[in-house]
């Protein structure tokens, strides 16, 4: 009877010190995926090249998803992360910088170094320094915010807001070309690539990597943001979800379609739930 008491007791002893390490390890995962991973920027560099075009030597830096807010715990990026991010990428020197749109994370937002929320965000924004231009697309956030007002306040601090247009870079035979966000029915593909002569070497940033699923074959490299990475991206499974239309195996990295390349940036803020797991913010620098 002693004996069957005392392994009924060290049975009892191992399901419960079972169960407060489950707990224990509960915690600190929700730790991590709330209060560490989403404020761990990672800054990547790749070196790339656009099909036919010899090597242009331009440092590109990539950004995309930054989701300004004034709450800071639900979804991070607060003015202060923000201007200490914009220093970290001008400290790199980039010769370009791209932002591929959600720059906004919530509409009713009170501002407090300007006297709107939209030209509060392009005052942060408005610090980036490139030699070669900074240039940016709307997100469906900001589309939702207010399209107009948004693209206005970004031009007046010198960013270029592409809205399905090309520019020539001065100086130089390559194009800079941004695509309408696909999400919330902005892109225009062939109104996009018109303004382009013929097989013209360019950088092509969309929010949405849907927009990359019909992408004619060009002489280009594309980027865009909006997928987050799918924020928990699991080990041998990869992102769980994406929003909207591209396919799950789009959420991150480089992806080739239709003999195009594209890098899909894991963003720099949150979106739903202020979390991440496994999938860093990120800023990038590609050497082209």
């Amino acid at each position: 009877q002693r004996h069957k008491n005392s392994s009924r007791k060290i049975k009892m002893n191992i399901k419960f010190f079972k169960r407060r390490y489950f707990y224990i390890f509960c915690l600190l995962m929700c730790i991590w995926c709330v209060l560490i991973e989403p404020r761990w920027v990672a800054q990547r560099a790749f070196n790339s090249t656009l099909p036919n075009t010899k090597s242009l030597g331009l440092k590109v830096a990539l950004t995309a998803d930054w989701h300004l807010t004034k709450r800071s715990l639900w979804r991070v990026m607060t003015t202060e992360r923000a201007l200490n991010i914009v220093a970290d990428i001008n400290a790199a020197q980039p010769d370009i910088i791209l932002i591929a749109g959600d720059l906004i994370a919530e509409e009713n937002q009170i501002p407090t170094l300007a006297s709107t929320v939209e030209d509060e965000i392009a005052l942060i924004f408005g610090q980036l320094k490139a030699p070669r231009g900074v240039y940016a697309v709307l997100g469906n956030h900001d589309n939702w915010y207010d399209h107009e007002k948004m693209q206005k306040a970004l031009e007046k601090q010198g960013i270029i807001a592409l809205e399905n247009q090309a520019q020539q870079l001065k100086n130089s035979d390559l194009w800079i070309a941004g695509i309408g966000d696909e999400s919330t029915n902005h892109a225009n593909v062939s109104v996009t690539f018109n303004a382009m002569p013929e097989n013209a070497p360019a950088l092509v940033m969309m929010h949405d990597p849907g927009s990359f699923a019909n992408m004619p074959k060009l002489n280009a490299l594309f980027v865009a943001g909006h997928t987050h990475g799918g924020q928990i991206y699991l080990p041998w499974v990869g992102a769980l979800v994406v929003p909207y239309a591209a396919p799950l195996k789009w959420a991150y990295g480089w992806v080739k379609h239709n003999g195009n390349n594209m890098y899909v940036t894991s963003g720099l803020g949150v979106s739903i739930l202020p979390l991440r797991f496994n999938m860093r913010p990120e800023w990038v620098m590609l050497n082209i």
